[in-house]
């Protein structure tokens, strides 16, 4: 990745300029240095404990960093006025048990942003509901309470939601992590869909990259700073494999600094 850098002619979906940040004087994040482009499909991997998610909620506004500056979308992350062009699942986010919505009602609930709450929902609103629960094979449980799913048939409703809006930027950490083959395969169909049809930026915290490693841009490997950015064919010319694995992410990782 030598010689001089081409000049941007667009406004990158995320940037993040010497972020560092630290819990209780124990460092999480130290002076990260990224860019995600519009409609660039993007994954953030690295060991457990090595400040994936932290750097996510920070560039998402949710946490402000100790150093450095970030923008999203243009501006900085807490300036955003239209939260819904951002669609965004947590990592292991559980639903409670007791809620009583639907399927239908809580991947709904992503367009109130959008619309305003006061306003009843449009045809347009109704479609973009069904379109996102297609995306990741849903529509049989429609109409089910969203508390009597399984923990993977939940986190496909959350991604749905996310999915809702068609967003200028999606940021996904760990969205599969107990999903079956299947509905991985969903996933990385309406994901792919949002990035090559809506042109969205797609941020993917995960460890199992099996389902979309073909269709990567950009990889950042993360140990509280970045030790790797660049393109997926230059881990692969080093004989890296980007498929599922058992437990964490494979022992190539150790060896990068």
């Amino acid at each position: 990745m030598g010689g001089m850098t081409p000049p941007r002619t667009t406004e990158a979906a995320i940037e993040a300029q010497g972020v560092s940040f630290a819990f209780g004087g124990t460092p999480a994040v130290v002076d990260v240095s990224l860019r995600v482009e519009p409609g660039e499909f993007c994954a953030l991997v690295g060991p457990n404990g090595s400040g994936k998610s932290t750097l996510v909620r920070i560039l998402l506004g949710l946490l402000q960093p100790d150093a450095g500056t970030v923008r999203c979308l243009g501006v900085e992350p807490r300036a955003l006025d239209d939260r819904w062009r951002i669609g965004y699942v947590p990592q292991r986010h559980a639903l409670a048990p007791a809620l009583p919505a639907t399927v239908e009602e809580v991947v709904a609930t992503g367009r109130l942003a959008r619309r305003g709450w006061w306003r009843p929902p449009s045809r347009a609103d109704r479609e973009a509901v069904a379109h996102a629960l297609e995306a990741v094979a849903l529509t049989h449980l429609v109409h089910r309470p969203v508390g009597s799913l399984s923990g993977g048939e939940q986190q496909r409703v959350l991604i749905a939601k996310a999915l809702v809006n068609e967003p200028a930027l999606l940021v996904l950490d760990e969205p599969v992590a107990g999903v079956d083959a299947s509905a991985q395969r969903a996933f990385r169909d309406s994901v792919v869909h949002e990035v090559r049809e809506h042109g969205a930026a797609v941020l993917l915290v995960s460890h199992e990259l099996g389902a979309v490693a073909a269709d990567l841009d950009h990889v950042l490997v993360m140990k509280r700073s970045i030790v790797f950015d660049g393109d997926p064919f230059e881990l692969a010319a080093r004989g890296v494999s980007l498929g599922v694995h058992a437990d964490d992410l494979p022992l190539w990782l150790e060896s990068l600094s």
